[in-house]
């Protein structure tokens, strides 16, 4: 039977330290009210992250979890995921965290497909160390590290997972709290690997970076909203997307029809499509996808690797480690 919970029971006893009116606030919210939904387990809740301000995440959960080192949260979620695959495994990092020093961790954990749930807090900016740019900034970016503006090209985040074959990746908006609940409701029924990427407000060092998707005046204009079976359109009908040659486009539905315009699939096994979908913006300017690009199911790692590990045991029993050490390979020195 199901566990009946409400959002104060996944709320620890520690006071939540963000700075007054950081987007984080309403995430937690979020995913708060989406555990008790679930209505899974405590005891079989895990969240993991690395260094930043997101990193704190683990602290305001009544759930296990772990505050770890710097970059290496889906690295140490692996491992979990790998000797317990029947825990609900969750990363929350920031832009910086994941896609800098913890790189390559992601996306080996993406590749893989392990069952395990990424939260990726992307506000622009490193905001625990005061406002240096980050790997999502946008180009030009004056920070404290960047006086004269970034020179560096900013990953686009859903494209990358998707360049990794992530087979679930999505992306929401801090301050959409039913969406947010939806896109994680989502990734969890998912199995394998999930990649959220949370628009996220640092009302201190890059406050208002999203405006264009959130304000009440712009935002119709400029969310393109992906719903699975459903024709890609926004800005009240008036305009769609297209694609062709492998390429998605905006159109005009009353100068195109809407025959043209896409109907959204995000369980295609090729993510070709997808990664389109996430060309149409580099970042939060201008018409912009929210939602599923993909959710694709593939063999899951753990699942594998469960099936590897019975069949060596079927075959040879307990294992000989002495046979395993004296193998190919050897060599004899003098």
């Amino acid at each position: 039977m199901a566990t009946t919970y409400t959002r104060q029971d996944f709320q620890s006893d520690q006071e939540v330290r963000w700075c007054p009116g950081c987007g984080d606030y309403t995430i937690l919210a979020s995913v708060q009210t989406f555990m008790a939904d679930a209505g899974i387990p405590k005891e079989d809740v895990v969240f993991v992250s690395g260094i930043g301000c997101a990193a704190r995440f683990p602290y305001y959960m009544n759930v296990y979890g772990m505050h770890s080192i710097h970059g290496r949260a889906p690295a140490i979620a692996s491992g979990i995921s790998a000797a317990r695959p029947e825990l609900s495994v969750w990363v929350v990092s920031g832009d910086g965290d994941a896609l800098s020093i913890g790189g390559n961790h992601l996306i080996h954990a993406l590749r893989r497909n392990m069952n395990v749930k990424i939260l990726l807090f992307n506000n622009q900016i490193y905001g625990l160390t005061k406002g240096q740019y980050s790997p999502t900034s946008e180009p030009g970016k004056r920070t404290k590290s960047s006086p004269m503006g970034s020179i560096d090209h900013p990953f686009n985040p859903v494209s990358l997972a998707l360049g990794a074959e992530a087979s679930f990746v999505a992306r929401t908006l801090d301050m959409d709290r039913a969406h947010t609940i939806e896109m994680l409701t989502a990734a969890h029924e998912h199995q394998g690997s999930a990649l959220i990427e949370i628009y996220q407000n640092c009302n201190v060092f890059n406050d208002k970076a999203f405006a264009e998707l959130t304000a009440k005046d712009s935002r119709d204009a400029n969310q393109i909203r992906l719903v699975h079976g459903e024709k890609i359109l926004f800005d009240g009908g008036t305009k769609g997307v297209a694609i062709e040659e492998g390429r998605a486009f905006i159109v005009d539905v009353e100068q195109y029809g809407d025959d043209i315009v896409h109907t959204h699939d995000a369980t295609l096994p090729d993510p070709s499509t997808a990664f389109a979908l996430s060309r149409l913006a580099h970042g939060p300017h201008g018409p912009t996808p929210i939602g599923i690009f993909r959710d694709a199911p593939r063999a899951v790692y753990e699942d594998a690797l469960d099936a590897q590990i019975s069949s060596a045991i079927e075959a040879k029993g307990e294992g000989d480690l002495a046979s395993v050490l004296g193998s190919n390979g050897t060599w004899t020195v003098g």
